[in-house]
This record gives C-alpha cells, sequence and structure tokens, in this order.
C-alpha cells in the first residue's frame, strides 16, 4: 500500500520510533567517545563504572542486571576494568561461583573526574536538564512497556 496525498505511510521509516531510537542511541554513545576517550573509559565500561560508583561492590551476576546485560557480556568489560587497574574481582570465600567487583583506590578517585561528564554532555548535545528530565520519563516508560 503507498502513501496517497493527505496519508502518512505507516511503514515509512523514518516516522519508526525503533529507527528513532537506534540512530538516537548510536548517535549520543558517539558524542560520549570524546568525553570519555581521556579517562580511558569506552561508553560500556562508563556504565559499569557509573553502577560501581553507586554503592557497595556488587556480585557480577547483580551487577549485569542492574545493567540489564548478560553476565558473558559483562565479564570482558569486567576483566578490561580490572587490566586498567580501575576494579578488582574476588571470587566468593563461601561459593566460589559468585564473583564480587569493587572499585579500586583509582577507580574510586576516577569518579571526580567523571562528575562533569553529565554537564558536559548536555552542552554537547544541546539540552537543558528539564529537557533530559523529560526524555527519561519518556525512555523509561517505554522499557517498562518493552519489558513487560
Amino acid at each position: 500500500m503507498t502513501a496517497t496525498a493527505g496519508s502518512a505511510d505507516p511503514l515509512a521509516l523514518e516516522s519508526q520510533i525503533c529507527f528513532a531510537l537506534s540512530v538516537a542511541s548510536r548517535s549520543v554513545v558517539a558524542a560520549y567517545r570524546p568525553v570519555l576517550e581521556p579517562m580511558g573509559l569506552t561508553h560500556p565500561q562508563y556504565l559499569v563504572m557509573l553502577a560501581l560508583w553507586q554503592g557497595p561492590a556488587p556480585t557480577l551476576r547483580d551487577l549485569a542486571a542492574t545493567l540489564r546485560l548478560d553476565p558473558g557480556t559483562l565479564s570482558p568489560l569486567v576483566k578490561r576494568l580490572e587490566g586498567q587497574g580501575l576494579v578488582s574481582r574476588r571470587r566468593g570465600e563461601a561459593d566460589e561461583r559468585t564473583l564480587t567487583i569493587a572499585l579500586t583506590s583509582e577507580g574510586a578517585a576516577l569518579r571526580a573526574e567523571a562528575e562533569s561528564i553529565p554537564e558536559r554532555m548536555m552542552a554537547r548535545l544541546g539540552v537543558d536538564r528539564d529537557e533530559l528530565v523529560l526524555l527519561h520519563r519518556t525512555m523509561s516508560k517505554l522499557i517498562a512497556a518493552a519489558e513487560d
């Protein structure tokens, strides 16, 4: 079926939310690259560090759940962060299958440098705090609906 004058094509690529989200995701991650490179972090590593800066040392499984990643996907990210001296991994004494991830002093200190990133990214993306709050609320609603 083709669109006629006055009606929109329901399958037009540019009107699909999935397309807009996909392009936005790639574009925003790319915008983070020059901000994160001086810190030696990739965007996925930055997300791991954000989760670790929030609180006590989680297990790999808990961290994967927080980040909505498969533990098998997260494990190499954590290994690279360990190689950079930012985190340590420790096997559980009671259960060797449990792997606890903790910040090193270098990883904890990196937080101070990262505190400027949200403001810098707002400036790079040309959005203000109110716009981001609204966008975050809408994205959270979409995520919840998609996970049902």
